[in-house]
């Protein structure tokens, strides 16, 4: 086939967690007859391992150009799976795929297409075809997998361009399940003035086999569900087109239930029988609404009564758990901040006072490697600094201007610059110590200031952190005040140390 990409067009990796399931497999060889089918290579594949507990290898074995690397992420989930993929891909683009999926024959054609868009498109979503039984009405679980067809940026095939994932720190690993964490990236990914579309690849979702109590267990995304409302508003089902469904009626079913016997111990024998009828009833249109469409086999009508009964208990209980037990979001040890914000001055060059001449930039000891290992983990990296000078008329926007293409030169590129102008008799909220700079950071980044880590070397760093909510670390240098380092809530020897304890989680 011809139309295939040029050396100048965007680059793709491909990542895949995985618990082990034999539809890897499946997945894997689809990509090769992809590749055999349009005649263009495979891109670099991350398989993520998040199997709990260590087994035996993943079994990659006999399916040609393949370049596959195997990464761990310790049992936490697809969300924590598929950071740890895409921070280790250096790509434009990061093509997630579910290992129960299986993709068309001009996927790869198809990606390379979708791929070419305008730098205000976040992200890619394919078309997802879920097959259904040809000879009888699908069951119940067959129905629910026919709804991925409609579902918005689902992660079983959703293309994201990696600098965008970098501005919005990823997937959030609150989310345990796969579960929401797709909705929740889509929405930040928004919020951050980017464009989700629709591509053009076509990608199969088989209805894989499940137990009797699979619809029970995923009662527990109705904890999920109070995440996303403390996180994006009450109007983010709008947003994200997904229905709040039955949950007021499992909320009064459980109620009743609950009822009939506290009625009875109280002697008030026809209230109590009036709260069994209600639940009977209730739990009579629920299971109906799901054996009415199905093939009303025995099994089926079975499985639909019993869970049926136990559903809206459990959908009450997982909702309510998480609603008791909701805390305002703050990062917690072990995990990455949603961004870096580093000084200037005395952090990432030497401080040279009231400095307008790029030819006196000299980098810090050490300093394009550290920010290169925040790159390489896709963690967004701002500059916020201080420039009294242009307040003081000693400087000019442009001369500052000048200075941080240099260090830019010099450093690398940074997601965002942000100066205050003025004097500390100006009463502004953007000079440090004030936390108007951390704020307008965290803003342009897609991220909270209590999700960012301030790295500087005097106390009006770790000022600004704080009134922000931000975390901090000092890095002292010979202008940093005795009493400064004393109260810096985390201090490093140098920006490498900092950085140390940044993709540590220790900050």
């Amino acid at each position: 086939m011809t139309g295939g990409p040029r050396s100048s067009d965007p680059s793709v990796s491909i990542v895949i967690p995985t618990v082990g399931r034999p539809s890897l497999r499946v997945l894997l060889d689809s990509l090769v007859q992809s590749s055999t089918h349009t005649g263009l290579p495979l891109p670099q594949i991350y398989v993520v391992d998040d199997r709990r507990t260590e087994g035996p290898p993943l079994d990659l074995t006999g399916l040609p150009g393949l370049d596959v690397e195997v990464l761990a992420s310790g049992g936490r989930g697809p969300a924590a799976a598929r950071n740890v993929g895409w921070r280790a891909t250096d790509t434009d683009w990061v093509a997630f795929l579910d290992d129960d999926v299986g993709v068309s024959a001009d996927w790869l054609l198809d990606v390379a297409g979708d791929v070419q868009q305008p730098w205000s498109v976040g992200g890619v979503k394919a078309q997802i075809a879920v097959p259904l039984p040809p000879d009888r009405r699908p069951t119940d679980w067959e129905r629910g997998t026919a709804g991925l067809e409609t579902a918005q940026w689902i992660t079983a095939d959703m293309v994201y361009r990696r600098r965008v994932l970098c501005r919005v720190g990823g997937f959030d690993e609150r989310f345990p399940g796969a579960f929401r964490e797709d909705s929740d990236l889509a929405l930040r990914v928004l919020d951050a003035g980017y464009d989700l579309v629709q591509g053009r690849r076509r990608t199969i979702h088989p209805v894989r086999p499940v137990g009797w109590w699979a619809s029970l267990q995923q009662q527990r995304g109705n904890a999920d569900d109070v995440l996303m409302d403390r996180l994006h508003g009450r109007d983010w089902r709008a947003r994200a087109a997904a229905p709040l469904g039955r949950r007021p009626l499992h909320l009064l079913t459980t109620g009743l239930a609950v009822a009939v016997p506290m009625a009875w111990l109280m002697r008030r024998r026809i209230a109590a029988a009036l709260a069994a009828v209600g639940w009977a009833a209730l739990t009579a249109d629920f299971s109906w609404r799901r054996i009415a469409p199905g093939p009303r086999d025995r099994t089926e009508v079975a499985k639909m009564v019993t869970t049926s009964v136990a559903i809206p208990p459990a959908a009450s209980w997982h909702w309510l758990r998480a609603i008791i037990s909701w805390t305002p979001p703050s990062m917690r040890p072990g995990t990455l901040p949603g961004a870096v914000l580093v000084d200037r001055d005395g952090t990432i060059v030497k401080d040279v006072p009231y400095n307008g001449d790029p030819s006196r930039v000299e980098p810090m000891p050490g300093a394009a490697a550290a920010l290169h290992r925040l790159r390489l983990a896709g963690i967004p990296i701002a500059v916020i600094s201080n420039q009294s000078g242009i307040g003081r008329g000693l400087l000019t926007p442009d001369d500052v201007a000048a200075v941080n293409s240099r260090v830019e030169e010099l450093l690398g590129p940074f997601d965002a610059w942000f100066v205050c102008p003025h004097t500390a008799d100006d009463g502004c909220d953007c000079r440090k110590p004030m936390p108007g700079l951390v704020r307008q950071a965290a803003h342009r980044l897609g991220v909270s200031p209590q999700s960012c880590v301030v790295i500087g070397d005097i106390g009006a760093d770790m000022g600004c952190a704080d009134a922000a909510g931000a975390r901090g670390i000092l890095v002292p240098t010979d202008n940093t005040l005795p009493a400064e380092v004393h109260t810096a809530p985390q201090r490093a020897g140098s920006l490498g140390g900092a950085v140390d304890l940044v993709l540590a989680g220790r900050y």
